[in-house]
């Protein structure tokens, strides 16, 4: 984030639970849970309250939650109502640039990149409009967080732009 003087690194797991539910829990560098499931948001924090809201308060969230439901479901019809979608490839690593249909929705979220090698994924790369942006390290790339990450060396990492 633009206003942080240095990446802010949240470790933690992405689950899809199936239909449309995900869960996203934060280990570090505060314990938090966050749940989408049913049209609600449920954020809990460590020593807080529960805390819900109408995913329709979020259409930002909505849109996520379409892609990675879309992508873990193998779904390219329901990807491409969302999104516009282009695939590039350079032998066995490829990139998915996935950019939201609705005006509205793309001031938020400009782009959503997945990196991947073979048939796996190995980054989700988000890039607001504000000019922010959260990359996601999955898998066994997650364990290779540099000790002072940057930007365009986890660009690099997730396997760099084509």
């Amino acid at each position: 984030m633009r206003v942080l003087d240095k990446p802010l690194v949240v470790s933690g797991e992405l689950a899809w639970l199936g239909g449309d539910r995900l869960e996203r829990r934060v280990d570090k560098p505060t314990q938090e849970t966050s749940t989408i499931a049913e049209g609600e948001v449920t954020q809990q924090r460590e020593g807080k309250k529960p805390r819900s809201f109408s995913l329709k308060r979020a259409p930002q969230l909505k849109v996520l939650l379409d892609s990675f439901v879309a992508l873990l479901a193998g779904d390219p019809s329901r990807l491409g109502d969302s999104f516009n979608v282009a695939l590039g490839r350079d032998a066995d690593r490829w990139q998915l640039t996935l950019t939201p249909r609705d005006a509205s929705i793309a001031k938020q979220i400009a782009t959503i990149h997945v990196y991947g090698q073979g048939n796996q994924p190995r980054c989700l790369r988000m890039d607001e409009g504000d000019g922010d942006t959260s990359i996601d390290l999955l898998g066994d790339l997650a364990n290779a967080m540099p000790a002072a990450p940057t930007r365009e060396g986890l660009i690099a990492q997730c396997g760099g732009a084509m």
